[in-house]
């Protein structure tokens, strides 16, 4: 028969299990941080803040150590408002918490579901005279008990654990004829006894970050999540429940999940808790999930290679199953009830797949189930799925259990359906969380209750105080009718004004990649019209009304089409075009990244794409945003910060140049694709213009490699701008470097401080310059949401006002750090962005620094709103997620999100590859913001 797999070794529905507490509030992994020297001032300066909410204002004291800055004070600009936040406050255990190290010898890692499952079994069935209360346990290697345990005088036991087929007991098993059930060797070993007296000098600001409150807080977050993980399918920081689902095709069901972690506050410990989203694979007969995945439902013949299906759609199919666990339907002499984990799809179909038995008999497959089934398969031309180790099972015979969390990178296709069940408005959304107390249910919790912790649900969200900044003034050009503009919650138009800096459109050329029948020529002279008209609205000088315009096929080689345009240009006007604007049709991703490739790279000339859809009919509002990025494209700048209401940015005395650094990795499951790095700095006096630069580095790392080299670069840009263009004599030199840097999780923060820092200094050395440096990380990913209290501070989407910023309450304890939310609402509830400063040779105040990351917020070229993070960090991120255009479309390298390389010398060789294909930003755009 055909050779079976390991059981219970899948990846499981249970994630990485527990997980860090501190402050890791976010969804991007944020294990808390360690403990170092860092670069705190000195004892706190007199207090700056105005009126202190009681127990929230205290000053960590001088003793304290830091990763990052210590923090020195508090904000006090802005008017003041009261908002709720999605925390609750949260008392800490009384007494002693016992750490026990957990080890199954002789294992690899097992699924955090199964440990989970052992761990109960042991302390419930076969270890019960020794947990007489409860412990909890993350799912891998800590546990952690409210009393210690009686383990011998050692500190230290191994206990012999089997799940039986007992539904009283544990969780079902393997049970196989012949064998008793499988057994598992589980250490404990006593660690550490924690006193939760740390966490609370810790609370006040009077004990440092170290090892102590890192595992004391680990301990409390497993407390909390030890009740949900045994119920409900779970991740690391998540659980999700099926009281709220949506199928939304492709295979894939949605499920409403509670996020929860234990963070400490100023003076105060909370719990964070936010609604959550859980990807699920579609339980039911495998037969229907492949079908679904493939948009075919019903058509089970269509999984027969030899009734046509296509190699290439086997292979997308195999991707999305892979891990996938399944159960069996059928019964025979040997019954698995322990579910088995996908590992591929065969290639041909059951009746054409032979194996040879132990007497040496070779049959099908297809032959070897008709006999153990007593009848024929019902499509015994299909695919089989590949388990364990090579034991082949008929597609039709598999059943995928509920609650399956999906850990791949949802399709994007279905990203805009994911959005729509995620996206709460602010007020439905705590009320979302307010009830999800209930399912929480902390009061009921027997582990919350043995650990003598208590959840006040009653009280509610806490509340706190806020404020709101004012925004800056932005500066557009002459001819503007209203040469200055106070945006209002964080928007402003262009009526009637014109750009900072018109740039020129010299030459260009129109390319349709929608067909003819279409996109008519009268389509594109409306177009035209419409894109002249407007880029005259705007100061934009256009020398040529009537550019050569011309349709072509997307199927054929884009670069040898748009080059043949160009010197159809050449040979009319003796001139190269300086501008080509492509119309695309409805999903064509493959010709705009061949014409941005071709663009940016190949001969650097600036490239416009516009979908034919929003081209027909269109009003001035659209082609007024495509001038937006079409102006910075060709050099020009749109609008700047007004000097008057940013000086801590424009002071001729200290020029600053302010950095956006960011690392992409690749889409989970895609193994040996690389990270992308980018670094976005400023060249002007007015922080508008930016420059970039991008490379490819080892995969995963969120460590910049090659940090100093660009940095240097990006210095060398600004000095020569300063020089050159906007002739400045004496100091060229920046005298301020800010540093924002994007992604990185707070267990990152101190790597980040010691080889990030130690870059950016040796690149300023190298050029024999010397800029005092501040450094902040700007996070999105996290569960922190703030909402008005009063209905008449909110925006018209119901959410806080753009400016609103939060440093007090539910801020770190001891270091530097606030939350901001720059931008006006639109859909679903805003989320702040959460800025903390590692490093600051500036000695920038609290408001300062915040109202200068507000105005940073408005510099964004392509838009006439501000956006949630500084522009210089969002300009960073899209030049990442730019970084496969500098690929030759026609080279060999895929660079799909699902492109993957299994072994890891080949992931060696593909990173090699890919580094040395990645071709550098051709020389005419790299003063230009090619990116925007």
């Amino acid at each position: 028969m055909p050779p079976r797999g390991d059981p219970g070794r899948g990846r499981g529905g249970a994630g990485r299990g527990g997980g860090g507490g501190g402050r890791g509030a976010g969804g991007g992994g944020g294990a808390p941080r360690g403990r170092g020297g860092g670069a705190g001032r000195g004892g706190p300066p007199p207090d700056r803040s105005g009126p202190p909410a009681a127990g929230s204002t205290a000053l960590p004291e001088a003793h304290v150590q830091v990763v990052g800055v210590r923090r020195s004070g508090y904000g006090s600009a802005g008017r003041p408002i009261t908002v709720s936040s999605n925390f609750f406050n949260i008392t800490p255990p009384e007494g002693n918490i016992h750490h026990y190290d957990v080890i199954s010898p002789s294992e690899k890692t097992l699924p955090a579901r199964l440990n989970m499952d052992l761990v109960n079994h042991l302390m419930r069935v076969e270890a019960a005279d020794v947990f007489t209360r409860p412990a909890v346990y993350d799912g891998r290697k800590n546990m952690f008990a409210p009393r210690e345990l009686p383990l011998g005088p050692n500190g230290s036991q191994e206990f012999n654990v089997s799940l039986s087929d007992n539904a009283n007991r544990g969780s079902p098993g393997e049970n196989t004829a012949g064998r008793g059930p499988r057994v598992y060797k589980i250490r404990l070993t006593k660690v550490a006894t924690i006193n939760p007296e740390v966490l609370q000098r810790f609370i006040l600001g009077q004990q440092s970050h170290d090892n102590t409150v890192l595992t004391a807080l680990t301990a409390l977050n497993v407390v909390v999540r030890m009740e949900p993980t045994m119920k409900y399918p779970f991740n690391v920081r998540s659980f999700f429940t099926d009281r709220e689902t949506k199928d939304i095709g492709s295979g894939i069901v949605l499920w409403r999940g509670y996020f929860q972690s234990v963070r400490p506050a100023i003076g105060r410990l909370l719990v964070n808790v936010d609604i959550s989203t859980g990807t699920m694979y579609k339980a039911g007969p495998l037969i229907d999930l492949c079908l679904d995945f493939l948009g075919r439902p019903g058509q089970a013949q269509l999984l027969s290679p030899k009734r046509g299906m296509p190699d290439r759609e086997r292979i997308r199919l195999q991707r999305f199953i892979a891990g996938v666990r399944i159960t069996t339907t059928y019964t025979g002499e040997r019954v698995r009830k322990t579910p088995r984990v996908v590992k591929k799809l065969s290639s041909a179909g059951a009746n054409s797949l032979s194996f040879t038995m132990r007497d040496g008999k070779t049959m099908t497959v297809a032959q070897y189930f008709q006999t153990l089934l007593n009848r024929p398969l019902r499509f015994p031309d299909n695919i089989c799925v590949e388990v364990g180790t090579g034991a082949l099972i008929p597609v039709e015979l598999c059943v995928v259990p509920n609650g399956q969390i999906m850990r791949k990178q949802v399709p994007p296709e279905k990203t805009k359906d994911v959005l729509e069940f995620a996206t709460m408005k602010p007020h439905d959304r705590l009320a979302s969380i307010s009830n999800g107390l209930a399912v929480l249910a902390y009061g009921q919790s027997q582990y919350v209750r043995e650990f003598g912790m208590h959840v006040d649900e009653a009280a509610g969200p806490i509340k706190l105080p806020a404020r709101v900044l004012q925004p800056p003034k932005l500066r557009y050009g002459q001819g503007s009718r209203q040469p200055t503009v106070t945006p209002s919650n964080g928007s402003w138009n262009m009526v009637d004004k014109r750009f900072f800096r018109p740039a020129t459109i010299e030459r260009w050329i129109v390319v349709i990649y929608e067909r003819q029948q279409r996109f008519t020529q009268q389509s594109a002279q409306d177009m035209i019209d419409g894109l002249v008209q407007c880029s005259r609205d705007v100061g934009i000088r256009v020398n040529d009304t009537n550019p050569i315009v011309t349709w072509q096929n997307g199927q054929g080689r884009i670069a040898d089409q748009l080059r043949q345009v160009g010197n159809e240009c050449f040979q009319k006007t003796q001139q190269r075009p300086t501008l080509i604007v492509v119309i695309l049709p409805e999903n064509a991703n493959d010709i705009y990244t061949a014409v941005k490739h071709f663009g940016d790279v190949t001969v650097g000339v600036a490239t416009q794409c516009m979908k034919s859809s929003k081209c027909f009919r269109a009003k001035s509002q659209y082609y007024a945003n495509v001038c937006l990025k079409i102006n910075v494209k060709l050099g020009g700048i749109n609008t700047i910060p007004d000097p008057q209401s940013v000086s801590i940015l424009t002071d001729p005395r200290n020029p600053t140049i302010v950095m956006g650094a960011d690392v992409i990795h690749p889409a989970p499951g895609s193994e040996g694709r690389p990270s992308f790095t980018a670094l976005v700095g400023n060249v002007d006096s007015d922080t508008a213009k930016y420059i970039a630069t991008c490379r490819v580095q080892t995969s995963r790392q969120e460590i910049i490699e090659d940090l100093e080299e660009m940095a240097k670069h990006i210095l060398g840009m600004y000095m020569k701008y300063r020089q050159n263009f906007e002739k400045k004599t004496g100091n060229i030199a920046p005298t301020r470097l800010i540093f924002f840097r994007d992604g990185v999780s707070e267990g990152q923060f101190k790597e980040v401080l010691e080889s990030e820092l130690k870059a950016l200094k040796a690149a300023c050395e190298k050029l024999k310059i010397n800029p005092k440096i501040t450094m902040i990380v700007v996070a999105k990913r996290h569960h922190v949401r703030l909402f008005t209290t009063n209905p008449g501070d909110a925006d018209r989407s119901g959410n806080c006002p753009a400016g609103t910023v939060v440093d007090q309450v539910v801020a770190h304890p001891v270091e530097f750090d606030w939350y901001l939310i720059s931008h006006g609402g639109l859909l679903g509830t805003s989320r702040p962005a959460h800025y903390n400063v590692l490093y600051d040779d500036n000695d920038f105040q609290a408001d300062g620094l915040q109202s200068l990351a507000f105005a940073l917020c408005h510099v964004y070229a392509r838009s006439t709103r501000s956006v949630s993070i500084p522009a210089p960090v969002y300009y960073a991120d899209i030049v990442c997620s730019r970084a496969k255009n500098h690929y030759d479309p026609q080279g060999g390298l895929n660079l799909s999100d699902t492109a993957t390389h299994t072994d890891t010398t080949g992931a060696d060789s593909a990173l090699e590859a890919y580094k040395r294909n990645f071709k550098p930003l051709h020389n005419n755009m790299t003063t230009l913001m090619y990116f925007s």
